[in-house]
């Protein structure tokens, strides 16, 4: 069965560093929530919110061991007014044979606020 993993983060600045170090954390969690396999991953895609612009949130990726195949791609989520700043968005699809409610989404620092249903503090 092909699933869909999501999560999100945000950073403090607009700095390559950290981008790339809150993409990293961020994708470092999914994996070892969800006991990933690059070979299980079918994709992965990055979006960040205009304000994040120094440099490509997918090149995180490249700094987990094994995933140097697995296509990964950038875009810009839409800029809506009440919405989250400086957030970095992902969507891992993944084959398992894990059941919906059995996926760990991932959320850190004030992405936290757009799920609390699937994060710890909010169960």
């Amino acid at each position: 069965m092909i699933r869909g993993i999501r999560g999100a983060t945000t950073v403090d600045k607009n700095e390559g560093s950290e981008i790339v170090d809150r993409a990293y954390e961020l994708m470092n969690g999914i994996v070892e929530e969800n006991d990933l396999e690059a070979r299980d991953v079918a994709q992965v895609m990055f979006s960040a919110t205009s304000d994040i612009n120094e440099t490509f949130p997918a090149k995180a990726l490249r700094k987990l061991e094994g995933w140097k195949y697995v296509p990964v791609m950038c875009m810009q989520e839409i800029e809506v007014p009440s919405g989250l700043e400086r957030c970095i968005r992902v969507m891992v699809t993944v084959n398992t044979s894990k059941e919906p409610q059995e996926i760990k989404h991932v959320y850190h620092y004030e992405a936290v606020k757009l799920r609390p249903d699937l994060t710890e503090e909010g169960d």
